[in-house]
């Protein structure tokens, strides 16, 4: 018998079998006009999606990746940077910014908090910032940050460039350059788009531009958007090799996108899908990490009952045929990350929260059998 298991972690994904096909197609050169015409309709595909007035960028790399490319193409050593950080990976941009030599201010949230516009505004007015960052969700605690209120209120700093990661958001949380006043966004193709690892994408509105012409020469080379601009405004051209299969792939997921009814329509299906998995965890006893007001689409951290041991409650669920993901950080052994974005299903998510049961089980710690799914269908039904 195949050793399948339900990938339930926050990314990689499970991948569809439509995303899947594209990746297994027989190579084409990456001049080969037909994938050229692929890789434009690509990037013009996520320009329009995303209400980007300045340049769109899809290169070979991870999220990571995609931070250290937001910051080298808007800072110069010396200047300042606010982050705002509601856990493990608001902190990551922390040591990216410092081998930068940039002056890092630092606004941390309790888990599973987020961190008052106010205090942010206040931040802000202490000084001249050249860029300040946030993490649109932040995958150690599956808070969700307010980033239309913060672009809102981005408006009175002008001078600073608002980033978002979107990695563990874009495609699920709904997101848009123009109308929240976002100058760089960035993410990775694992998550909500529901496609393998390998692709990173970054919009960079007009304003950003603007900032890169003004640093000049700058040290990086792979990620340095004048390095990537011919490529991207004429894919014939080249600079570093594509990754073929995996444009196919989100050119793939771009279409479900769509056929699904864009991006609004599909932070609808994932918020009520959120909200039904979340409820269905609550009535099964385990307490969430993020405050409600502040909760994530795209996962949820479940934190154990008392006398659940979090090893053994994985091993449990890997048994069963799923896996998911152990907290981070502090919340290392108190919780697990259960991941609900991209492509999934109400049928996903009803076997899942079905071998999440079973485990619950066998410690003896299950109100009631069939607690769990019966919560999620009441609320998906609704």
């Amino acid at each position: 018998m195949v050793d399948r298991r339900l990938v339930k972690i926050p990314g990689p994904t499970p991948v569809v079998d439509s995303i899947r096909v594209e990746m297994g197609r027989e190579i084409q050169a990456f001049g080969d006009p037909r994938f050229v015409k692929d890789f434009k309709e690509v990037i013009d595909d996520l320009h329009e999606m995303f209400g980007c007035d300045g340049k769109t960028f899809v290169v070979a790399g991870t999220g990571t990746l995609a931070m250290e490319m937001a910051i080298a193409n808007s800072t110069k050593k010396g200047d300042n940077v606010l982050i705002i950080s509601h856990g493990f990976f608001g902190d990551r941009f922390i040591e990216i910014c410092e081998r930068k030599g940039l002056n890092v201010d630092v606004l941390k949230s309790e888990w599973g908090k987020t961190i008052p516009l106010s205090e942010i505004e206040a931040k802000l007015k202490e000084k001249q910032y050249a860029v300040m960052t946030v993490s649109h969700v932040d995958t150690s605690t599956s808070v969700v940050a307010d980033v239309a209120a913060i672009g809102a209120m981005m408006k009175n700093f002008p001078e600073t460039l608002y980033i978002v990661d979107g990695v563990c958001s874009s495609a699920a949380q709904y997101e848009n350059l123009a109308e929240m006043n976002i100058d760089i966004l960035f993410t990775g193709t694992q998550k909500a788009f529901g496609v393998c690892p390998g692709l990173l994408m970054l919009w960079a509105n007009q304003k950003a531009m603007k900032r890169r012409e003004e640093l000049g020469t700058i040290p990086e080379y792979y990620c340095d958007y004048y390095k990537w601009l011919p490529t991207m405004e004429d894919p014939a051209k080249y600079f570093a090799t594509p990754a073929v299969n995996l444009i196919w792939a989100l050119q793939e997921s771009i279409r479900l996108i769509k056929e699904e009814g864009g991006l609004k329509v599909r932070y609808e299906r994932h918020l009520k899908n959120a909200k039904s998995v979340q409820k269905a965890l609550l009535a099964m006893g385990f307490t969430l990490l993020a405050e409600e007001g502040c909760r994530a689409v795209t996962l949820t951290n479940a934190i154990y009952p008392e006398g659940v041991d979090d090893l053994e409650f994985r091993k449990a669920l890997m048994a069963e045929g799923m896996i998911v993901a152990p907290g981070l950080a502090s919340y290392m052994g108190k919780l697990f990350r259960l991941g609900h974005m991209g492509n999934v299903d109400i049928n996903d998510e009803v076997v899942a929260l079905g071998i999440i049961e079973r485990a619950l089980a066998k410690f003896g710690k299950l109100p009631k059998p069939g607690c769990g799914v019966g919560a999620y269908l009441e609320e998906m039904t609704k």
